[in-house]
């Protein structure tokens, strides 16, 4: 009875669904967040009757065959790539990112990680770090006696001092692009780290070879739609639901075949 173990395949795919998209609904509110999808491919199939055999009785080709589907498998959970809204913070340190690019931040590893979470901090020390304490690249210190700082669409980040009028460039944030962003591997607290399938980092000023520009006091907000992600969760559901009445249609059928006598 090949349509139980179809029938739970197809309810474990809706399940992973389902978790894809409470996830989805979880990350509303996170900054710079993409929201997934889970995607599916049917398994193999097996060939009863091969389309094109040749029918022995006349010599005929037979132009379908017979190929009985055996499951679904779970193909991918994508990044629905879009760029999000930017929001005002009012804060000096918050970056939006417009367009496509990442920020690079160091790992106390020593590896390279990405984001486009701009909510950034001053550490102890002045650095500019992520809500991690995570410092970005390059690695900018803000002097302890600085009034305020502004940052360019470029990235240039500028002191104001009160002794002084005219603003000092303290240094310049860059930004790193990807040929296949779907490819960086998600490390979680908004952070991604360069894989085979995303290609190398290709680092530039703001604004060159393709990237985005910076906005001062804005942050992105996430891109999921909550009620395009409702509608499919209710599909989901329902396509749960009929793949358990399968499964119970199925035990039925058994239960036929034992009592006949």
């Amino acid at each position: 009875m090949r349509a139980l173990q179809i029938a739970a395949t197809g309810m474990s795919a809706q399940q992973m669904r389902v978790e894809t998209i409470s996830n989805n609904l979880a990350n509303m509110n996170t900054t710079g967040y993409n929201a997934r999808r889970a995607e599916f491919a049917d398994l193999h199939y097996q060939q009863v009757v091969r389309p094109g055999t040749v029918n022995a009785t006349d010599g005929t080709i037979l132009p379908t065959g017979v190929q009985l589907g055996l499951e679904v498998r779970p193909a991918s959970v994508t990044v629905m790539l879009a760029q999000g809204t930017s929001l005002p913070t009012g804060n000096d340190l918050d970056l939006a990112i417009e367009g496509s690019g990442y920020l690079e931040v160091l790992l106390p590893s020593g590896q390279s990680a990405y984001t486009r979470d701009g909510s950034l901090k001053r550490s102890p020390d002045g650095v500019i770090v992520t809500s991690d304490g995570f410092p970005v690249v390059p690695e900018i210190t803000i002097p302890e006696d600085a009034r305020s700082i502004s940052i360019n669409a470029a990235g240039e980040v500028y002191a104001y001092f009160d002794d002084t009028a005219e603003a000092q460039l303290l240094d310049q944030f860059t930004l790193a692009g990807f040929t296949n962003e779907k490819g960086l591997e998600a490390l979680g607290s908004n952070l991604f780290a360069e894989t085979e399938a995303s290609g190398p980092a290709m680092v530039s000023e703001p604004g060159e070879n393709g990237l985005g520009t910076l906005r001062q006091s804005y942050l992105e907000s996430s891109t999921v739609d909550a009620v395009r992600e409702v509608t499919q969760l209710i599909e989901a559901q329902r396509g749960y639901e009929m793949n358990a009445k399968v499964i119970t249609a199925a035990d039925q059928m058994m239960a036929v075949t034992t009592q006949v006598r």
